[in-house]
């Protein structure tokens, strides 16, 4: 019931804004920022925040404000360029990979860019710019193909079973 009141809060600026105000006036009835937090699930640093920002702004320090986030290591420029190369098959480039993963990207960045990234935020680039991922199918190491074709459920097309 806990998780069902915190998601239904979260769900909307204006609930969001409601349960910051709550907060603040709970804190300014007397009750300490901990006592709040712990009820409203919240850590007592957030609420000190709350507090903090409606003694600065008012109201509107309450309300939600642009979250920027971190800025993009990429800029539009070197993203087209990277969607280009990632478009291009490994080899063509000269990398003796058939296709492109986390690592290869990271140190294909690494090399043609000169930018950092790790293999997962590697990973989520290829998510972001539309592509999906595949994995090149298991190779088994010194298989003989006769034993493998003698080894198949199925039997081939063409033949008819002996009963």
């Amino acid at each position: 019931m806990k998780i069902a009141l915190h998601q239904e809060i979260s769900r909307s600026d204006e609930s969001r804004y409601d349960h910051r105000l709550h907060g603040v006036l709970l804190v300014c009835q007397g009750q300490s920022c901990y006592d709040v937090a712990n009820w409203f699930g919240e850590h007592p640093s957030t609420i000190e925040r709350w507090v903090h920002r409606f003694d600065e702004r008012g109201f509107a320090g309450l309300r939600e404000g642009q979250r920027d986030g971190r800025p993009r290591r990429l800029d539009d420029k070197t993203w087209e360029k990277l969607e280009r190369d990632l478009r291009a098959h490994p080899r063509d480039i000269g990398y003796g990979q058939n296709l492109w993963d986390g690592k290869l990207l990271s140190h294909h960045l690494r090399q043609s860019y000169a930018i950092e990234l790790g293999v997962r935020q590697c990973q989520r680039l290829f998510r972001s710019m539309g592509f999906r991922r595949r994995k090149p199918r298991p190779v088994i190491a010194q298989a003989d193909p006769e034993a493998q074709r003698a080894f198949k459920k199925t039997r081939p097309t063409g033949k008819k079973s002996r009963s």
